[in-house]
């Protein structure tokens, strides 16, 4: 069974559409980290896999796969409250065993494993950064996982406590799904960028990932894009299947896709 993230929700999210023309300002962009602008090769379904053998859940790459950009604890919730339901009086206990388990094995494999950005990354960053666009990175890891990867890019640099980027810094903003009270696909992570960055008109902002749940979220908070990249974690059909947002090849293609909507409106 491939499980659809938006099928899980607590939420319906419903928001007005509203036709904008070309010329509308984008003031944010914002960027999922794994399978979006770091390289994935399905590592972290590899240490979820490794994580749920080893404490006798049961579920298949598939499975998996399809939940990728949920909150990882999240995860272990829903495939234990599958496996032997919420009230099952060991329910806890193995959610929380799961969990340290699957953290260890992927805090083990990112403090050793080769880290690089995707295709075309640092290239769009400087792209929106030239036109005061602003980045934000939001990622279902959690934040001791998310600061070992932004430093072994050396994307932490210039980042403060609330890491949010000065004038030093590569990216605007990051945020890691345990400092929202909801992980994707609901928009919290967007709607936190967006109140941290002051930026208050969603139809002002552009959401990019490579999972369902990344485009759920951009969908849920009313982005003006919600970008889905089909070089991640899921295929160009994969993510068809979802009916949401829109697909591109990578992040090589976002800077002509963002100048469509940047284009100067001419009077008269």
């Amino acid at each position: 069974m491939i499980v659809q993230p938006h099928e899980y929700a607590t939420f319906v999210y419903k928001y007005e559409t509203t036709i904008y023309p070309e010329g509308t300002m984008i003031k944010l962009v914002v960027f999922d980290m794994a399978g979006t602008t770091v390289k994935d090769e399905h590592e972290v379904e590899a240490c979820f896999a490794k994580a749920s053998k080893a404490v006798g859940l049961d579920v298949t790459d598939e499975e998996i796969l399809a939940v990728q950009g949920w909150s990882k604890k999240f995860v272990f919730e829903h495939f234990w409250s599958r496996q032997i339901g919420r009230d099952h009086a060991e329910f806890e206990d193995k959610v929380d065993t799961s969990y340290a388990l699957f953290k260890n094995i992927l805090e083990d494999y990112y403090r050793s494993a080769t880290i690089v950005g995707t295709d075309g990354v640092l290239d769009t960053f400087h792209f929106l950064s030239e036109r005061g666009i602003k980045i934000a990175l939001t990622t279902g890891f959690y934040r001791k996982v998310a600061d070992i990867i932004l430093e072994r890019l050396g994307w932490l640099k210039g980042l403060d406590s609330n890491y949010m980027g000065g004038e030093d810094a590569l990216i605007n903003l990051s945020i890691a799904s345990d400092e929202v009270e909801n992980g994707r696909p609901h928009p919290d992570m967007i709607l936190k960028a967006m109140k941290m960055l002051n930026v208050e008109d969603a139809k002002q902002v552009v959401n990019i990932g490579d999972t369902p749940s990344d485009l759920e979220a951009g969908v849920n908070a009313g982005c003006l894009l919600s970008l889905g990249v089909t070089n991640g974690t899921h295929t160009r059909a994969q993510l068809e299947a979802t009916g949401r947002g829109t697909l591109i090849g990578g992040l090589v293609e976002l800077p002509a896709q963002l100048e469509s909507h940047m284009q100067p409106v001419l009077n008269g």
